[in-house]
């Protein structure tokens, strides 16, 4: 913790780096570059260009034999026109933080210390850390834990929502393109010849408004139109959509799924167009809570001082996240940080210039101490270690 106190403008520097330069999914050579150099100048091998997406990489520090791989995940990708209004600059350098403070202890301990570059978080259903599961990037990884930046309900710069039973779940998402083709002519002179795409498209929407009463509460099915024609004075024959579908549960997203397709279908059929559904193949999953790795961050940040907030019972859905993937093949656990008032809204430039506030600078801090004390914790407690292990195997098939 004295090393990560020793190193704090850096740190700072970091964070307002990436929020000075912005770069959204897949592109952000700028961040992975830092982040990754930081590490690497700290002892680190690094490996860049994972699963084929050159802004990944994988840094080890390697601690004594016969130990377990703790991993802990960096995000760095920025929204369109916005910035850093998600805070990842924060969510990054605290991960690499953490793992530089980790390297004056690592020598005493018995494991392996993975600092994982994930690109893209915000790409829905092409999210990086999708690409990494299915690269086998977390196969031998123990545990895996990461930091988001959160808005405070107490007067402290600090809150920690409780993982517990009323807290509302990350959400799976499944995305889908809903395409139509129909038949082009004069929407005025001839429009009985025509089929008319867009139609179809408006169709869909509206058997969607219908099926909405009867979803569960905390399910998500939005869209935009894409696609809707040339010219007014010509019928569309061709018009596209795309979608996201959101639910608790996976398996209750691919349910909900059907119900599109089969309000897409209903379109074409009342319109006589041709319907083409394209869904991802790739999807988030829902975050599957660990409870014991859970409640060791949570004890570790009351450690650091800092207030723990409890949430309070919602009936209301979530955001979803490409974490939840990484939560299906390895126990995970991801801890909110607060770095402004309790009504901040994510995803607009008062978040992004919160990430760089005070605030925002003592949450990036407090974030890695968390995080290196978690890992010690890991690594030093089999005890501990064998608990979080054995609650994901008992939940692993739910």
């Amino acid at each position: 913790m004295d090393f990560i106190d020793q190193n704090r403008q850096r740190f700072v520097e970091i964070s307002r780096f990436m929020y000075e330069n912005p770069e959204t999914g897949y592109k952000e050579f700028k961040a992975a570059e830092i982040l990754s150099s930081e590490l690497q100048k700290n002892g680190f091998k690094v490996t860049r260009n994972i699963a084929g997406m050159e802004t990944a990489f994988v840094a080890t520090l390697e601690g004594q034999p016969h130990g377990p791989a703790i991993a802990i995940l960096a995000e760095y990708d920025a929204l369109a026109g916005i910035g850093h209004g998600c805070g990842h600059n924060i969510i990054g350098t605290s991960a690499i933080a953490a793992g530089i403070g980790l390297t004056k202890v690592i020598p005493k301990l018995a494991g392996k210390l993975m600092v994982i570059g994930t690109p893209n978080e915000e790409g829905g259903a092409e999210g990086g850390k999708i690409r990494l599961v299915e690269a086998g990037v977390f196969n031998d990884v123990a545990a895996a834990m990461m930091i988001h930046p959160s808005g405070s309900a107490r007067t402290g710069p600090i809150a920690h929502p409780k993982l517990v039973e009323n807290a509302p779940p990350m959400l799976a998402l499944g995305a889908v393109e809903i395409r139509f083709k129909g038949k082009a002519t004069h929407a005025a002179a001839t429009p009985d010849l025509g089929i008319n795409a867009l139609d179809a498209v408006i169709l869909t929407f509206v058997g969607l408004s219908a099926l909405r009463q009867h979803i569960r509460s905390d399910s998500r099915i939005h869209g935009i139109i894409t696609e809707g024609g040339k010219a007014p004075n010509i019928i569309p024959d061709e018009a596209a959509a795309y979608f996201y579908v959101r639910a608790s549960e996976t398996s209750y997203m691919w349910e909900l799924m059907e119900k599109l397709k089969s309000c897409a279908e209903g379109a074409a059929k009342a319109t006589g167009a041709t319907l083409e559904f394209k869904q991802n193949p790739h999807h988030m999953a829902s975050v599957k809570r660990n409870y014991a790795l859970s409640r060791l961050v949570e004890s570790n940040l009351v450690s650091l001082g800092e207030s723990v907030q409890e949430v309070e019972k919602k009936t209301r859905g979530s955001a979803s996240t490409d974490f939840g993937n990484v939560s299906e093949v390895v126990p995970s656990a991801s801890v909110s940080i607060a770095i402004g008032h309790d009504k901040l809204a994510f995803h607009n430039k008062e978040v992004a210039e919160a990430s760089v506030s005070e605030a925002g600078n003592h949450g990036l801090l407090v974030a890695a101490k968390m995080m290196a004390l978690s890992c010690v914790d890991l690594m030093t407690d089999q005890r501990l270690l064998q608990n979080v292990k054995e609650e994901y195997q008992s939940t692993k098939q739910i």
